[in-house]
């Protein structure tokens, strides 16, 4: 079992910044790839970024690229995602994600651990 605890979420202006935050905690030794995805009201799920464990790579939504950036701190067991340049359209549900199979995917389906989420509202 992976817990995962997402945190830094809030109300700012478009154009601002925030950085999320998500501590993993329990099997993290079994972590492959950390995703964060987010949700709108009435929207589905929608991939935005994700890292691999151990080696960093990284791979991003059209929607983040240029914008977000994904990282991690192993030591502390972390996953970040800064998010410069916020819109409006920004405004949902962010969720840390952790898949423990080798599984290099966009698909929320394909992630085996989910935190509760942190709410990011950007207003215009």
């Amino acid at each position: 079992q992976v817990q995962l605890v997402e945190s830094g979420g809030g109300l700012v202006q478009a154009g601002g910044s925030l950085r999320l935050s998500c501590a993993a905690s329990g099997r993290t030794y079994s972590a492959y790839a950390m995703g964060w995805f987010r949700q709108a009201p009435g929207k589905e799920r929608e991939f935005v970024a994700r890292i691999h464990w151990s080696g960093g790579n990284t791979y991003y939504a059209d929607s983040a690229k240029g914008r977000f950036t994904i990282s991690r701190y192993n030591a502390k067991n972390t996953v970040y995602l800064q998010m410069n340049s916020l819109k409006p359209e920004d405004t949902a549900v962010y969720y840390c994600a952790c898949a423990v199979v080798p599984r290099w995917s966009d698909y929320a389906g394909e992630y085996d651990y989910w935190g509760q989420g942190t709410q990011v509202t950007v207003s215009s």
